[in-house]
């Protein structure tokens, strides 16, 4: 599965474009990150804000406080229904994308849909089969792969400056915002993206073990562990329950490691030229102690990032996919890739840390396809 990414520009585009000629734009949604995407819509070269559908009086009110001028509807089939608007941002809640996302598309709406792109693989297969019969653009909201942060390790990956990845470590962690669907649902989506981007290759197995403190079924801490295509894996820790916000993330290669901290402001991007180099001798070795090690220790370099907010990227990939017809770099079928990852990742939660293979996401079977490892039949 070849994850390359269909637009490599960071920009946002050139001169602002008159009225007439950006996209309209309606947002469902004024919790979370509605806000977000309303701020980065208005200030966009590529896009107009037209319209926003929310039911709960106190997000309209904080809405029309920043956009007086702006339509509100309660009703999303209003806004489906105005010809003024070519796309739609659904920034409700997960269980919501499926129905909300299907309905924008067969209105004839492009969609960019924020992570996940649905709860289940069986309903992103399906969204992806709407999208391409409609002829719309489909785009799920993985941000992340759209941070300055992230591609300049991107960058050095894929310029072999780190050597062969052998695995990656992840912390992300704060006392935060509590949710039904447990951390995992909530917070790994992040790492699924990154790590996906990163290394270009799917996720084949995963297991996931956690702990329900407060409220039974509801994991609020989770230990993952994620194996690649080619043999790289990668660890990760999530929690609502640290004293602090701590997003930091260490891939360390057969040349060089990085450690990337979305926590610092300027230095985010640390590139380590440290490791261990092992010689064989030229006789077979009679015992472990005949081979040597030396540690190699040189110098640690912070690149220069570009401060670009990834939301304003993001929108501009959106736009160009719906103009020119490009792959976004937040694709359906990445998006597909992560729901099927969470899937395998909540299987094996829900049955103590079980190995669990993960689907493939062009298996055109309409399923998750999550085996348990040993078993071979479907859960």
């Amino acid at each position: 599965m070849n994850f390359e990414p269909g637009l490599q520009g960071n920009g946002n585009g050139g001169g602002r474009l008159p009225s007439s000629n950006r996209l309209g734009f309606g947002i469902v949604g004024y919790g979370y990150w509605g806000p977000n995407l309303a701020r980065n819509v208005a200030d966009s070269d590529d896009f107009r804000l037209l319209g926003m559908c929310e039911l709960d009086e106190d997000r309209i009110a904080a809405f029309k406080s920043k956009f007086r001028e702006i339509k509100v509807d309660r009703d999303f089939d209003y806004m489906l229904a105005d010809p003024r608007i070519d796309a739609v941002a659904v920034a409700t809640p997960p269980a919501t994308h499926f129905d909300l996302a299907k309905r924008a598309l067969e209105a004839s709406k492009h969609v960019l849909v924020e992570k996940p792109l649905a709860v289940s693989s069986t309903e992103a297969r399906e969204l992806i089969r709407v999208a391409e019969q409609a002829g719309r653009v489909l785009m799920p909201g993985h941000t992340f792969v759209y941070s300055p942060a992230v591609n300049k390790v991107d960058e050095l990956i894929r310029d072999e400056v780190l050597g062969e990845i052998y695995f990656v470590t992840s912390s992300r962690m704060n006392l935060g915002k509590y949710q039904r669907s447990g951390v995992v649902q909530d917070l790994a989506p992040h790492d699924l993206s990154i790590l996906l981007y990163w290394l270009n290759r799917r996720v084949v197995q995963v297991t996931a073990n956690g702990r329900s403190i407060f409220q039974d079924g509801v994991p609020e801490t989770a230990f993952l562990t994620l194996s690649f295509e080619g043999g790289a894996q990668a660890n990760v820790q999530l929690s609502w329950l640290a004293p602090r916000k701590f997003r930091q993330m260490l891939i360390v290669g057969s040349e060089r490691m990085v450690q990337y901290d979305d926590g610092e402001a300027d230095e985010s991007v640390k590139v380590y030229d440290r490791g261990l180099d092992v010689s064989t001798p030229a006789n077979a070795p009679a015992n472990f102690g005949e081979y040597r090690a030396s540690y190699r220790s040189g110098d640690i370099v912070s690149p220069r990032i570009d401060a670009t907010e990834p939301l304003a990227v993001e929108l501009h990939d959106f736009a160009t996919a719906i103009r020119e017809g490009t792959t976004p770099r937040s694709s359906a079928e990445f998006g597909l890739n992560v729901v099927l990852a969470l899937e395998a990742l909540q299987h094996s939660l829900e049955r103590d840390g079980q190995p669990t293979e993960v689907g493939i996401a062009g298996n055109g079977n309409g399923r998750a396809s999550v085996n348990p490892v040993g078993t071979g039949v479907p859960a």
